[in-house]
């Protein structure tokens, strides 16, 4: 979940590969469920621990009901608490309950904004286990740091450009409104040697193998699991300072997966 800043800002008209008629439902998550349960365990298991994820993040990633839950309205709710001993928040993933190997995933999103907030939703190697990051291969298809409410990133992450060499770009909403203001709908397609990020259906940014640096791997050519979550300071955000209000929520109506 890392991500590198860029000065550019380019919006497309939606291409073919975003094109309806192409994709076949593979997975999804409604969000369907009484107030106050949990996420579907079929689908969902979490990353626990405040180990700063590489990242120094702040936050204690928990599976308590405090931190992730259904609000009864077709909603999944991520909240961060400040507490006595620090912030809590939750990191939801499909990580041995459901992979894809190519297609277009997407989620209507509503993110939280303030300094030192940082939500996202994204995807990791399923090879990570065995091979580590980056060379598992990281694709970000959301991220916010809550000090730019209205610009959100789309990144990739590979062996010889991750971290603050990650090949991303940003995405500004026009007018100067706030992501946090509605729901937005984020998108991936992958295909064979792509990967085309939208927002809203306007494609922002692809990445191909020519977009690597001279030498580097590609390697989003093997299964992949999904991610969401609501991180504490780091890095890229920093810290928390006074202006920013706790809880902080995201919401999540839904998330799905389509095949070609």
């Amino acid at each position: 979940m890392l991500s590198r800043r860029s000065a550019v800002r380019l919006i497309a008209a939606a291409p073919l590969a975003f094109a309806e008629d192409r994709w076949q439902p593979a997975w999804s998550d409604e969000f369907d469920g009484p107030a106050g349960s949990a996420p579907d365990v079929s689908k969902w298991t979490y990353d626990l621990g405040a180990t700063g994820w590489g990242n120094r993040e702040l936050e204690n990633y928990t599976d308590s009901r405090a931190n992730s839950f259904l609000d009864g309205q077709g909603n999944l709710i991520i909240r961060a608490e400040k507490t006595a001993d620090g912030y809590t928040s939750a990191r939801l993933k499909t990580q041995g309950k459901f992979t894809f190997n190519y297609g277009k995933a997407e989620a209507r999103i509503r993110i939280p904004f303030g300094q030192g907030i940082w939500p996202a939703f994204w995807m990791l190697g399923a090879n990570i286990g065995r091979v580590g990051w980056p060379r598992c291969g990281e694709a970000d298809i959301m991220e916010n740091i809550g000090r730019e409410p209205a610009t959100v990133h789309a990144t990739v992450h590979g062996p010889g450009y991750s971290g603050g060499h990650g090949i991303g770009r940003p995405w500004a909403l026009p007018g100067g409104g706030k992501f946090a203001d509605d729901f937005h709908l984020f998108t991936v397609v992958w295909q064979t040697e792509s990967l085309e990020f939208a927002v809203d259906g306007a494609t922002y940014h692809q990445v191909t193998p020519k977009s690597l640096p001279i030498g580097a791997a590609w390697v989003f050519d093997a299964p992949m699991f999904l991610l969401l979550n609501l991180a504490i300071g780091g890095n890229w955000p920093g810290k928390p300072d006074a202006t920013t209000q706790f809880p902080r929520e995201m919401l999540v109506d839904f998330v799905r997966v389509y095949r070609q």
